[in-house]
């Protein structure tokens, strides 16, 4: 029963989330001062050279409003708005791409995010844990003072600094990776999955490095208190070895606020990557993002946002899920 109220409080959290993140993306574009249907037809009109009469203006202006779900009363915007998105996940089409869908080129950038995301929180979490578990268990040594130094090191460090400081150095001053991504298009061979890897180098240390110092100061700390546990003491005084005391003993009971640790942060290590792929005009959402503001596309704007909610909220209600596999007490309390 304990279990079956757990994954039902996850998953009605879940969904409070999304539609909060929905109802916000749809009222911040709209208290903007800027008119996204005016500056489409000055823009239109600037590249045609010449202007339109007032009927047609007129016109172009109901059309867009149809075709972008502005026309009508606030409360009747809001539900057209919740059944495009919630029903169909179509988001319109692009103010700067028109008429080619947002949700096209969110299907074609998130693979980019999601990618470089997963494969950097999962190589910073497992090293940072295991450089920590062992920090805090042979606390003594000077191996694990280094290790702490390390960790207090980098853990203040923004994602941002630590990418400058990788441009400059192993972009500009060694020219050992290129400054920016250059993936050209094309079929996915073995050449372009080298090109890929190349080019990700970069991105993927700076958020490697960043999320290092966290993981490894914290699981230092853990394991050094459940190192002082009586279940620990008693292993010890059985004959129990002494690795099989750090990994199953301790390493077990303090990757639990780990889990939970990793499951907070995922929002700030999603916003620090669109961040990295600024910087490197790495073709993900970030990128995205960046095109979107920079030219009015409010479409896209939201499009992204709500996707990467989305993502965020999806991989903590995962985590959620199968936190009571790590964690017995939630299925037997």
């Amino acid at each position: 029963m304990a279990l079956f109220q757990y994954i039902v409080g996850r998953f009605v959290s879940y969904f409070v989330v999304l539609f909060i993140g929905l109802t916000i993306t749809f009222f911040l574009p709209r208290l903007m001062p800027s008119d996204p249907i005016e500056q489409y037809i000055f823009e239109l009109q600037s590249q045609a050279g010449q202007t339109m009469s007032p009927d047609e203006m007129a016109n172009l202006r109901e059309t867009l409003s149809q075709i972008y779900g502005l026309d009508g009363s606030l409360v009747s915007q809001y539900l057209g708005y919740l059944e495009r998105v919630i029903l169909h996940f179509d988001f319109g089409p692009s103010f700067a791409s028109f008429p080619a869908p947002v949700i096209g080129f969110i299907v074609r950038a998130l693979p980019w995010t999601l990618g470089l995301l997963v494969t950097t929180t999962l190589i910073a979490w497992t090293i940072g844990n295991l450089i920590g578990l062992r920090a805090g268990y042979h606390h003594n040594s000077r191996a694990a003072t280094v290790m702490e130094v390390v960790g207090v090191a980098l853990y203040p460090i923004p994602y941002y600094i630590v990418a400058l400081v990788l441009i400059m150095v192993f972009g500009y001053l060694l020219s050992i990776f290129p400054l920016t991504t250059t993936i050209r298009p094309g079929p996915l061979t073995f050449a372009k999955m080298r090109v890929i890897l190349y080019n990700s180098v970069l991105p993927a240390l700076s958020i490697i490095v960043v999320g290092l110092g966290w993981n490894i100061l914290s699981m230092k700390a853990l394991s050094f208190a459940h190192k002082e546990e009586g279940y620990v003491t008693f292993a010890r005084l059985k004959g129990t070895p002494s690795r099989t005391i750090m990994n199953s003993y301790v390493g077990r009971n303090s990757l639990l606020p780990q889990i939970t640790g990793l499951t907070l942060s995922l929002g700030a290590i999603f916003s620090g990557a669109l961040l990295i792929e600024i910087l490197f005009s790495y073709p993900g959402m970030g990128l995205l993002m960046r095109t979107a503001a920079s030219s009015g596309d409010y479409n896209m704007l939201y499009g992204t946002i709500l996707v990467t909610i989305f993502a965020v909220a999806t991989a903590t209600l995962v985590l959620d899920l199968i936190y009571p596999v790590f964690d017995p007490r939630i299925r037997y309390r």
